[in-house]
């Protein structure tokens, strides 16, 4: 599974979780099709890596980690 994302740039200043970040829109690749599964994932949770972004759509997909391919925009 392939995944682009595009990280909020909008956050609040990083006082509280400076290491953060959120997700703004976020696409699989299905064949030659973009499909937006933004609504899928807490697009206000602050993930700390794009690895934990990668875990936590493993888990939503319910595929192994090795699966999912992940780039950002």
């Amino acid at each position: 599974m392939n995944f682009t994302f595009i990280p909020d740039s909008n956050r609040q200043p990083a006082a509280i979780e400076p290491a953060t970040f959120q997700v703004r829109q976020i696409w699989q690749q299905l064949d030659n099709d973009r499909v937006d599964v933004s609504h899928l994932i807490d697009r206000t949770y602050g993930y700390h890596s794009v690895r934990e972004l990668r875990w936590h759509l493993a888990d939503r997909f319910s595929s192994p980690v090795r699966s999912l391919s992940l780039s950002r925009i």
